[in-house]
């Protein structure tokens, strides 16, 4: 077997930043065992797969395919990154023709469109609703200790619980911020809670960027103890900091060490645009 790989940092124009997803191109049907064990192999947050929805398909010429992403540990329904990955492959790499490719998921068709400055993702919009400290006080405390927390939301359609801190924090607060993984799947096994979103509240231009709103991302209950830069955890933040700010466009960087740049817009009919940049880093053969 020898499948076509690729490495691509997603949300930045820069490569070694970002987020790295790998990228595997399927002209055939893969074995069910298989995706899971490329993935482990890859070890990164994501590894997306592109099949062909039909043989007469092919990946200069279709406008539709098939897409599944995996952690080293498990399929997951959402990944926003390995998505913008693919496209990236798929447009930069293997020159499609087409401007909009629409992918078949576990959360529905999403589509990624060309933009002079990057790559668009159409996604599903995640509504937050007000959550009960207490049932969530062993985790957060495990966490981030007695950080003070000034809002909490959960996302029942992601199983994200978004965070917020309070807005006496700066971004080199969240930056430096020791986040303890380790032990959240000891304080929450219930599956109730898949990934935790830790947001802040952005801060006006000068000496550095404006952003308007800052994040951190962790998801050990998938095999992910920090995700660099998550494009789903911002289905979930572009909805609750679009209700805080009065904003439908938003400019948001997420603080993990190797860093990275979203740009989010509300649509009408309850979606979200995600755009973000990528660099391929690297493309091979995988053999098996």
């Amino acid at each position: 077997m020898k499948l076509p790989i690729f490495v691509v940092d997603a949300f930045t124009a820069r490569a070694f930043r970002g987020n790295p997803a790998a990228v595997c191109l399927l002209e055939n049907k893969l074995d069910e065992d298989l995706h899971q064990k490329i993935a482990r192999e890859m070890n990164l947050s994501e590894t997306a797969f592109i099949q062909k929805l039909n043989p007469t398909d092919n990946f200069t010429q279709s406008s539709c395919f098939g897409l599944r992403w995996f952690t080293p540990a498990s399929e997951v329904p959402l990944c926003g990154h390995a998505t913008l990955a693919s496209s990236a492959v798929l447009f930069y790499k293997i020159k499609n023709t087409n401007n909009t490719l629409t992918f078949v998921t576990l959360s529905g068709e999403l589509k990624a469109r060309r933009a002079e400055d990057g790559i668009i993702l159409d996604f599903p919009l995640y509504p937050t609703y007000p959550q009960d400290f207490h049932e969530v006080e062993d985790l957060i405390k495990m966490a981030i200790g007695n950080t003070l927390v000034q809002d909490i939301r959960y996302s029942p359609d992601t199983r994200k619980l978004l965070v917020r801190l309070s807005d006496s924090y700066d971004r080199s607060f969240l930056e430096t911020l020791k986040v303890n993984t380790e032990n959240l799947l000891q304080v929450e096994n219930t599956g109730k809670v898949r990934g935790l979103i830790l947001t802040l509240k952005g801060e006006a231009g000068g000496q550095t960027q404006a952003f308007d709103f800052y994040s951190r991302y962790f998801a050990p209950w998938v095999g992910v103890a920090e995700d660099p830069v998550t494009g789903s955890a911002h289905t979930v933040l572009g909805s609750y900091w679009s209700q805080q700010l009065g904003k439908q466009e938003m400019r948001a960087f997420q603080c993990s060490p190797r860093g990275g740049e979203l740009f989010i817009s509300l649509r009408p009919e309850g979606r979200i645009d995600i755009k973000g940049g990528a660099a391929l880093v690297l493309e091979g053969t995988l053999t098996a």
